[in-house]
């Protein structure tokens, strides 16, 4: 029998970020089982400033996936929302995700780097190990 994961996932877009954020959050609950979402912010860019704001929050996820088909499943809802990848890792997108905590283990430096990240997932794990 599979173990079960749990898994906080960070969510953002400013490609028209309601309908995309929503699209995938209707997309994760598909593939996934969806325990709880965050509170959404809005975020001014970091590292190319010359772009639209950002919406940014957090998914809760349960799944029997080890982590590397879970980040191939979440590169597969990005481009399914027309996600396009550049060579400027901060530029616009549609839907970005990514992994932030895999049970209980922080694994994304941007949960120390990123005060919106790391608000967001501990809204979800309030008792999350730091």
């Amino acid at each position: 029998m599979a173990s079960v994961n749990i898994v906080a996932i960070s969510v953002g877009s400013n490609i028209d970020p309601v309908n995309n954020i929503a699209k995938g959050q209707q997309m994760i609950a598909s593939h996934f089982t969806l325990l709880n979402v965050s509170e959404m912010i809005q975020t001014t860019p970091v590292g190319y400033v010359d772009q639209d704001d950002f919406i940014n929050g957090a998914f809760l996820i349960e799944t029997d996936l080890p982590i590397e088909k879970l980040q191939q499943s979440l590169y597969e809802i990005e481009s399914a929302c027309n996600r396009v990848r550049t060579a400027n890792k901060f530029g616009p997108r549609t839907l970005d995700l990514d992994i932030v905590v895999f049970n209980n283990k922080i694994v994304n430096n941007d949960f120390h780097q990123r005060a919106f990240v790391r608000n967001a997932v501990l809204s979800l794990l309030p008792n999350l190990p730091i």
